[in-house]
């Protein structure tokens, strides 16, 4: 009698599990790996600097920023640069114009002389067109009389 129970539950077992849809072993994938992060492309900075009241010359407290943008720029070969020149309101436009593409010129000259491609910089003046400062007062027009560095990204 118990081999007939234990044939019967090993039936019903059988059955049940047949039946049963739990059987099914669902073979699930694994999910695809994130993506790779976006390269980060570094920024380059470069600071600007100022020049005298009518002056293209660069002046030796302006050395050091000058320095720095070579050693900057030695790091990024072939990066593209602007080097914009700015005047303060004196002057007529046509003359600013002038000045301020002098000025460029000559920031343009020292990055050469100390190793940077010349084919890597371009020169632009703004003349007195984009004042960052107020031009009424002396403080603001110093500020006006600078060269600006622009990368291209």
């Amino acid at each position: 009698m118990q081999k007939k129970l234990l044939f019967l539950c090993l039936v019903l077992c059988v059955a049940a599990f047949t039946a049963c849809e739990c059987k099914q072993v669902v073979k699930q994938e694994p999910p695809p790996p994130a993506p790779a992060p976006a390269p980060v492309e570094e920024k380059i900075v470069l600071n600007g600097i100022r020049f005298d009241f009518n002056k293209a010359v660069i002046k030796p407290e302006f050395v050091p920023v000058l320095d720095e943008a070579v050693a900057v720029l030695q790091k990024h070969p072939g990066k593209k640069v602007t080097i914009e020149g700015n005047t303060d309101a004196i002057g007529s436009d046509a003359y600013n114009m002038k000045l301020g593409q002098r000025r460029a010129d000559s920031v343009k000259k020292y990055l050469v002389e100390k190793g940077i491609a010349a084919d890597t910089l371009t020169t632009e003046s703004f003349g007195e067109s984009k004042p960052v400062a107020d031009n009424k007062t002396k403080e603001g027009r110093a500020m006006n009389r600078r060269v600006e560095f622009k990368v291209a990204e």
